[in-house]
């Protein structure tokens, strides 16, 4: 009786100390979460979308849209313009920051890639609300002030 009352509880401990070290480090709720910029720059609006489960990040989209829909890193002829004045472009830089965002499972300890900082400022304010709105577990899409 003393073996089963000592393996019953010490599996109760070990599914305590599960349960509490999930929630500790991550706390997000299974789903899909976006954030959104407030207005367009530069005829570009960015947002972040990102998939949970099992309490982390699995899926990071990271763009920016312009007015009739069209992706940034799809337009060839901005890359060129932007690659030969910073020496980065969208498609590189947007999966720089969703890659890292996936990896690092926060958007703090991401560092900004050279020639796209304006995109990493938007980046840093976009993250962060889409991570709370994940802690939260809600799933309507946030509208965040971008700009500076």
């Amino acid at each position: 009786m003393k073996r089963i009352l000592s393996l019953l509880m010490t599996i109760i401990l070990l599914a305590v100390s599960l349960t509490a070290c999930g929630e500790e480090t991550q706390g997000l709720h299974d789903g899909y979460y976006t954030a959104q910029a407030a207005q367009f720059s530069h005829g570009w609006k960015e947002y972040i979308t990102i998939m949970v489960k099992g309490g982390s990040i699995v899926s990071v989209e990271y763009n920016a849209e312009n007015p009739s829909g069209f992706i940034k890193s799809w337009d060839n002829a901005y890359m060129q313009n932007m690659l030969h004045v910073t020496g980065t472009y969208p498609n590189e830089y947007t999966r720089y920051y969703a890659g890292e965002l996936l990896e690092e499972q926060s958007g703090e300890a991401i560092d900004a890639l050279t020639g796209a900082t304006s995109s990493y400022g938007s980046f840093q304010k976009l993250a962060a609300a889409v991570l709370e709105q994940a802690r939260r577990g809600d799933s309507s899409i946030v509208i965040v002030e971008t700009a500076e």
